[in-house]
């Protein structure tokens, strides 16, 4: 394995990362968002990544290399119930009065946002540690 494999893994890691923001930004954005149905409630985006890795014996062709790192398997939404309120007075309400309000936990959107964050920082160190041991390792040679 390469040593420039480093900035594959660390680089599939934070655009993992920035999409995980991005889902927390949209899901916070639509937290009080409301409609007139159930089915036209926002429910809060959930990505979806598996960690991508072969096995050391079983590399066919130079391309097998590039299979490190993280995948995004897709983005999905969250099965949780809407909340249903009645508020007689509101334009979106439906015939018996009520509104359907996303199924976005601002708490829960709080605690990805960190996670992510601080998961995209530990990305960005391993590279920056990883470029000053070759740049290290290339003056020992001076």
């Amino acid at each position: 394995m390469s040593m420039f494999k480093i900035f594959d893994v660390a680089g599939s890691g934070m655009a993992a990362q920035s999409l995980r923001l991005n889902t927390v930004a949209s899901n916070l954005a639509n937290a009080d968002s409301v409609s007139s149905t159930p089915e036209g409630a926002y429910h809060a985006k959930e990505p979806l990544f598996a960690a991508v890795q072969r096995s050391f014996g079983s590399a066919k062709s130079a391309d097998a290399d590039s299979a490190v790192g993280v995948q995004v398997k897709g983005v999905t939404e969250s099965q949780a119930d809407v909340q249903a309120r009645y508020e007689p007075g509101n334009p979106m309400s439906d015939a018996d009065g009520y509104v359907y309000g996303s199924n976005v936990n601002p708490i829960d959107e709080l605690v990805n946002m960190i996670s992510a964050s601080r998961s995209y920082q530990n990305n960005v160190e391993a590279m920056n540690t990883t470029k000053q041991l070759m740049i290290k390792t290339l003056d020992l040679g001076k």
